[in-house]
């Protein structure tokens, strides 16, 4: 039996690059497909920090919507915006193989970065905004919202000395600017520059024709990370990095929770046998919560939730 693969993706520039770049893949396989673009209601609302709304999955919804309809039967997301639960009915079908992890600053000159001056950058991302207060405490930073496109337009339009994105997608789309610089410091969201595609539970034929494309250390690596951020509880609401790495049969983590201002931060780094990854993910964020880090979440949930 074959049947046209309905591929559903946001519709925005990279969101379609990379719904695009899975339909080549399952084309060359000898899969039919075709491209169904969607409006999510993390793209309509951009007058609101992505906290403030107050919904995990905020991309990924209204795809979820319409694989539950019947309306598409895959759905193409950048990793770190998808929930570490997926709806009932919703699985995992493939991670493709991970482009770079980092954040990059967007800037307009970087001399600011030497000096003590105070200085605005802007970002969407908690986790972004943490990272960059405990290092630069004298700077402000603004809220930025919208795709890749509208935030480089955003940063041109406003006066502030620059702004944060992850280094894939500006590549992906081709606008990495040439002097754009690389935040190696910093550590990225949990499966940061790596792709997901999902599909229904009991859609054997699609499940089959995807897990061609699965990219297994990828798969791992992500899987760490969003066990962690999920054991900590984190989401859209918390500023929580994670980043494993798998080299010469090792395992190697990075993880981190600040709180809001940057000020306190609790991190973790580890390396174990490949053989044994099994809960690592879990297992470090265990580790990072009888650190200070239970009594710093109920402190960000307290915060979060008299913003809401």
């Amino acid at each position: 039996m074959s049947k046209i693969i309905r591929i559903g993706t946001r519709d925005s520039e990279l969101a379609l690059w990379q719904a695009t770049t899975v339909q080549e893949k399952l084309e060359k396989l000898g899969y039919d497909t075709t491209l169904v673009p969607t409006k999510s209601m993390g793209d309509q609302v951009l007058d609101k920090p992505l906290y403030e709304l107050g919904v995990t999955g905020i991309f990924t919804k209204a795809l979820d919507v319409a694989m539950l309809q019947g309306q598409i039967d895959i759905a193409v997301h950048s990793m770190k915006d998808v929930p570490t639960q997926l709806p009932k009915g919703i699985v995992q079908a493939a991670v493709l193989e991970r482009a770079i992890t980092h954040d990059i600053l967007v800037h307009k000159g970087s001399s600011f970065l030497e000096s003590d001056t105070p200085a605005t950058i802007a970002t969407g991302s908690l986790r972004r905004k943490a990272q960059w207060l405990n290092r630069y405490p004298n700077h402000q930073v603004v809220d930025l919202r919208g795709n890749v496109n509208t935030r480089l337009i955003k940063l041109i339009e406003n006066d502030w000395q620059g702004a944060i994105f992850a280094q894939a997608g500006l590549e992906r789309i081709k606008l990495l600017p040439k002097d754009a610089i690389q935040l190696d410091w910093m550590i990225p969201a949990p499966a940061q520059g790596a792709m997901l595609v999902v599909a229904m539970e009991n859609d054997k034929y699609t499940r089959e024709a995807l897990a061609k494309l699965n990219d297994s250390d990828t798969e791992l690596a992500t899987k760490i990370e969003r066990d962690f951020l999920r054991t900590l509880e984190g989401g859209c609401t918390a500023p929580i990095g994670a980043l494993a790495q798998i080299k010469d049969q090792k395992v190697f983590f990075e993880g981190v929770v600040f709180s809001l201002d940057g000020k306190q931060k609790i991190e973790i780094k580890k390396e174990i046998k490949l053989s044994e990854a099994k809960g690592f993910g879990e297992t470090c964020a265990k580790e990072v919560l009888g650190k200070g880090g239970d009594k710093l979440m109920q402190e960000i949930r307290n915060e979060n939730s008299a913003l809401h």
